[in-house]
């Protein structure tokens, strides 16, 4: 079973803290599933009309709580050419301050790698990663290599390997004689170079040599996980290519999209990020593809990575907005929401529980660089219903903006009402918790 916030340790250095990975879900090989290590990609259909942002051709209109706080972020020295601000219901327009100039947006630019990365694949894609050998298996060793042909799983961490590496057991291999051979997109525990991730797969294949991070998300794992133990003799091998005549041994699937997509946001996982653009093309298709699919300019959106790091990823108020609002109307045709994607403030952990002045039951993403604030989403009131907005803030306090920002969202709610529970509409889907990873024998 899918644990609520699951991520490997190695997340510490990303702010991950006692975080953890559920156990893989391992079932019996299935004749009719095809061999191929990719699921194919569905092309994105860019609708006439992508999304109806509400019209406005001035650069301000501010509601009298906007007004207040640009005049609280002025009277304590940031400039107001560095703010940016629009609020919106699905078809209204309650506020814009420079809402069509693009600002550093941080983290806010995984909006946009979201958002592309679900229209571009579906929300139940899940990444493959097969396990193959050249050699023959007697008596419990593997004369012959075993290869990893990588699928651009961003999720591939210790818990996997250590699913894998009992399933080895249990088809005979405990050792094996030749060469851990890599090839294809292969990613463990956040590395994308792949010599170090096949190191790292080498480590959690065999238990006899565990470090502590892997045995520490062991012991996350239910009592009766058996420890394995599969010795690779040779070394870990790059090739550009997957050997011929190989011998199909395991398939392993990822967490499907969303599920990986809200790990990503929850915790603001730059690499996860730069994994899942990488997928889809890269940044400039992530770019390209999430300003068609909200219907604003191009030059809205400029990128230079997924993930948000750099001031040189910026974003317009109102592109950001409108990529919330077309992920939202993108997985309700999956009976889901934002809310499987992103944070509901006050019932999901992650990067955001230290911001405690947030209004709960908001789905929200935030970002922080250097001296950048940001934070999208989409807050529920009982007077307007679902608000959608985006604030982009830029100064030498980023405390100080995110005191402001958790000030402005309290003041619309006292204008509008506090919702008391989940809006419907910002509701996770409950039958998304059992998803997960998981592995066959081929």
């Amino acid at each position: 079973m899918q644990k609520q916030v699951p991520l490997t340790t190695i997340c510490i250095f990303l702010y991950l803290t006692g975080c953890q990975s559920p156990k893989p879900e391992i079932i019996s090989p299935n004749p009719k599933i095809s061999l191929s290590p990719q699921v194919s990609q569905i092309s994105i259909k860019i609708p006439e009309k992508p999304l109806t942002l509400p019209t406005d051709n001035s650069n301000s209109i501010t509601s009298g709580e906007v007004q207040t706080y640009l005049k609280r972020l002025t009277t304590q020295g940031f400039s107001p050419q560095n703010q940016g601000v629009w609020i919106q219901s699905n078809d209204t327009l309650f506020a814009n301050h420079q809402g069509k100039i693009p600002l550093p947006a941080a983290s806010i630019t995984k909006v946009a790698t979201s958002l592309v990365a679900l229209e571009t694949f579906n929300p139940d894609h899940q990444f493959i990663t097969l396990i193959a050998t050249t050699g023959k298996i007697e008596n419990g060793v593997l004369n012959g290599d075993l290869i990893i042909q990588g699928g651009e799983d961003p999720f591939f961490v210790w818990e996997e390997a250590i699913a894998i590496g009992n399933l080895l057991n249990k088809i005979g291999i405990q050792r094996v004689t030749g060469n851990l051979i890599i090839t294809g997109k292969f990613y463990m525990n956040f590395e994308s170079n792949a010599k170090t991730a096949g190191n790292l797969l080498k480590q959690g294949l065999n238990s006899q040599i565990w470090q502590r991070e892997a045995l520490t998300q062991y012991q996350t794992l239910p009592p009766e996980t058996p420890k394995p133990q599969v010795i690779i003799d040779g070394v870990v091998e790059v090739s550009p290519s997957t050997p011929e005549n190989i011998k199909l041994l395991i398939r392993h699937y990822s967490f499907p999209l969303v599920e990986l997509v809200k790990k990503m946001n929850q915790y603001s996982n730059n690499l996860m990020a730069d994994m899942l653009a990488e997928a889809v093309g890269g940044y400039q298709v992530v770019a390209t593809k999430a300003a068609e699919l909200t219907g604003v300019p191009k030059e809205e959106i400029q990128l230079i990575n997924g993930s948000g790091l750099g001031e040189e990823n910026r974003i317009s108020p109102r592109a950001a907005t409108g990529m919330f609002l077309a992920i939202n109307n993108y997985l309700q045709q999956y009976n889901m929401s934002v809310a499987d994607a992103f944070v509901i403030v006050g019932k999901d952990k992650g990067i955001l529980d230290e911001r405690k002045q947030l209004p709960n039951f908001a789905v929200v993403k935030s970002g922080t660089l250097n001296y950048v604030s940001s934070l999208a989403g989409a807050l529920p009131t009982k007077e307007k219903g679902v608000i959608w907005f985006t604030i982009l803030n830029k100064g030498p306090s980023v405390t100080q903006l995110r005191n402001q920002q958790e000030i402005l969202l309290r003041d619309i709610v006292k204008k509008w009402g506090n919702a008391e529970s989940l809006s419907p509409e910002l509701t996770a889907n409950p039958q998304r918790k059992t998803k997960t990873s998981r592995s066959e024998i081929i």
